[in-house]
């Protein structure tokens, strides 16, 4: 292997003459140009999906309600008529879905706003249910994987092609990152022809991608800790080091499911984890002379407790998953990650068995959350959403003229690929760069080497398809 990456060069690129120096501007220029185009050619697509989505679920609190009016909205009473109890809501869901088993009620996010309860079906599927909170009405039910945000979700996360897609996205942020670094250099370095005229399209181009890329940057970092592969490594990595990437709530008894969504603290399992070992997963204590079988406090009996406790509505409220579970109670903390707080409520008494939130979590779970919250933007309020959406806008541009100023200067039977080199030998902080990104991004530094080899063993050895690549 060459030093200088050079995928699909024809042989007959003339060489630098000796003692030249070996980092002029046009080979920095060019060398750049060219990974921008290739690494564009990645990314581009995927991107255009991701900040779709994206754009999709930052507002889906907005759009559900507006698909499924009948089932998420409802109409205000008189005002003799009083919501009735969660625990009638709940025996309502009950009577419909006899087969099914109820794993969260989540309040109403306002008024004229419907109970939602989510629901494990017995063939493994899951239902969220709405139901009237004035009259204990079921109202009809969704399967949240088929919500334009549900396919969003799933688009965002795995491109809906399981573990395979979920490798592309991970393999296209990587290259997004080279992608968002040249266009930085070329930026910088292009000025003079952005000025010519007849430039307006690069012009736009560059103006646009200088102000997304930063937030590009911000997006794609912030996303790793998701990622199956990079994700889960540096998880398993921050594990054995005594900490975590994520908010490991010792006592939770939920399943996740479409209502337990990112707003909430991010783990309800039942496994003890890392920084928890010598705590008890908190149990109900079952009332002492009696059978123990029934449960004296209900779902509302937990929402005031919450509520003493000082969580904000609307409250999510996981039931207990077992005969001597607990209801575990989430706090409203959409716009404010240090916010998160669960409460786990003892079913037969009521009591406070314990307590789990934002300063509990290690340290690198703090900075995580804070993190999740601004790449959803929801950190700070309507500020956030404005600042997000618009960036999902900025990308959305830059995805779509950077292909069409592609589509208007590639030659004719050609890609048009820039040609140029990186000028590794002269510049060993270059490698050294490129050999650390590979090593914190094995995806990257994977794919790369694969580039280098079609570079060497194939396209330097056949002349027709190095022309058909590069540009004339």
């Amino acid at each position: 292997m060459t030093t200088e990456l050079n995928p699909a060069l024809p042989t007959s690129t003339p060489r630098r003459p000796r003692g030249a120096s070996p980092v002029t501007r046009s080979g920095w220029f060019r060398a750049c140009w060219r990974w921008h185009f290739y690494a564009a050619f990645l990314v581009a697509p995927v991107l255009l999906i991701l900040a779709v989505t994206g754009l999709i679920y930052l507002f889906r609190f907005q759009l559900e309600p507006l698909i499924h009016a009948d089932l998420m909205k409802v109409s205000t009473p008189s005002a003799d008529v009083i919501q009735q109890p969660y625990a009638s809501q709940l025996a309502a869901v009950e009577r419909d879905f006899p087969d099914a088993r109820v794993v969260s009620m989540t309040e109403p996010r306002s008024e004229g706003r419907s109970t939602t309860f989510s629901l494990t079906m017995q063939d493994g599927s899951t239902r969220d249910v709405f139901v009237s909170p004035y009259g204990a009405e079921v109202l009809g039910s969704l399967d949240p994987d088929r919500t334009l945000s549900g396919y969003a979700v799933r688009l965002h996360g795995e491109l809906m092609a399981g573990t395979w897609g979920e490798r592309l996205i991970e393999l296209a942020a990587c290259w997004a990152i080279v992608m968002a670094i040249t266009g930085y250099y070329l930026f910088w370095k292009g000025r003079a022809a952005r000025s010519r005229q007849g430039r307006t399209l690069r012009s736009r181009h560059a103006q646009v991608g200088v102000v997304a890329g930063v937030g590009l940057l911000f997006l794609l970092v912030s996303g790793l800790p998701w990622t199956g592969f990079w994700g889960e490594k540096a998880q398993s990595l921050a594990s054995s080091r005594g900490t975590s990437f994520w908010s490991l709530d010792h006592g939770a008894i939920s399943d996740p499911t479409s209502t337990l969504d990112e707003s909430l603290p991010h783990s309800h399992a039942t496994d003890v984890p890392w920084a928890q070992g010598e705590n008890p997963v908190p149990r109900s204590e079952r009332p002492l002379g009696g059978s123990g079988e029934r449960s004296v406090a209900n779902v509302d009996t937990a929402v005031a407790v919450a509520a003493e406790e000082g969580l904000r509505h609307p409250m999510t409220v996981a039931l207990p998953a077992t005969g001597d579970g607990v209801f575990s109670v989430i706090g409203f903390a959409f716009d404010a990650p240090s916010d998160e707080r669960t409460v786990h409520v003892d079913r037969f008494g009521g009591d406070v068995v314990s307590t789990y939130g934002f300063e509990d979590y290690p340290v690198l779970a703090q900075v995580v959350a804070h993190g999740i919250g601004l790449h959803e933007g929801r950190s700070f309020g309507p500020w956030s959403m404005v600042g997000s959406a618009l960036m999902c806008g900025l990308v959305i541009a830059s995805c779509l003229t950077g292909p069409l100023m592609w589509w208007r200067r590639r030659p004719a039977g050609s890609i048009g690929a820039p040609r140029g080199r990186m000028p590794l030998r002269g510049t060993p902080a270059l490698l050294v760069g490129l050999l650390a990104l590979g090593v914190l991004l094995p995806f990257f530094g994977a794919s790369l080497l694969v580039v280098v080899l079609l570079d060497q063993l194939v396209t330097r050895r056949v002349p027709a398809l190095a022309e058909r690549l590069n540009a004339s």
